[in-house]
């Protein structure tokens, strides 16, 4: 079965408190989930129409293990924190290849 990874970038944190308000809540929900933090980092380089924004990159043993991380009561409490118009991100599930 293929790994599957969350795949965040962030155009903005307009909120820095509540962005750490969020992380303090989401680290412990995405382990607890079985998430492994490969990256968190602004990009080394960017290249070609690359934007330099945050990466964060999360690793989970199966695509259902990634989606159901996201529906678990303790990143949506996460999530809750973190509010509407604080951050503006782009979060993707993706299937790694076979």
């Amino acid at each position: 079965m293929p790994k599957a990874y969350w795949v965040v970038t962030y155009r903005s944190v307009t909120n820095p408190a509540a962005w750490q308000a969020y992380a303090k809540l989401a680290v412990p929900a995405i382990t607890e989930a079985g998430g492994r933090f490969l990256a968190l980092n602004q990009p080394a380089k960017i290249y070609e129409s690359g934007i330099n924004q945050r990466v964060v990159l999360v690793e989970f043993d199966s695509l259902e293990a990634a989606i159901a991380c996201h529906d678990t009561p303790g990143y949506a409490a996460a999530l809750d924190v973190l509010g509407t118009g604080n951050v503006e991100r782009d979060l993707r599930i993706v299937e790694g290849a076979a």
